[in-house]
């Protein structure tokens, strides 16, 4: 499955941002997806996973209440709809996929999005 996500940005503490990513070569409903985040230097970090229906998601605790997950099976898309953007959430962000780990969800992966903040 290839991978690709857009949406990054510039964006204010305290505003709002959705990344999205597109999945093709293979059959979407196949994959439970998923997304992560990366700062330079740092380890790759969970951030949240939807399960191959739709019907379960997952999240990091430090986006709980903040950030909704989401798919769309007729586009073959995923989206993360981020509010409330604090400082520290802004990293790269990886779209991901698997056809078996849930909710790791890391077999496959998105060439990165960047979300920075503005001053």
């Amino acid at each position: 499955v290839k991978l690709e996500e857009s949406g990054g940005g510039l964006v204010q503490a305290g505003g709002s941002l959705t990344l999205s990513c597109s999945a093709s070569g293979d059959t979407f409903s196949d994959y439970a997806m998923g997304w992560y985040r990366q700062s330079p230097g740092e380890n790759r970090n969970f951030v949240s996973a939807i399960s191959w229906d739709g019907l379960h998601t997952h999240y990091a605790d430090s986006v709980k209440g903040r950030f909704t997950i989401s798919r769309d099976s007729a586009t073959r898309m995923i989206y993360l709809q981020m509010n409330t953007l604090y400082p520290e959430d802004t990293d790269v962000y990886y779209c991901s996929a698997t056809k078996t780990d849930y909710p790791a969800a890391d077999d496959f992966w998105g060439q990165g999005t960047q979300v920075a903040g503005s001053a």
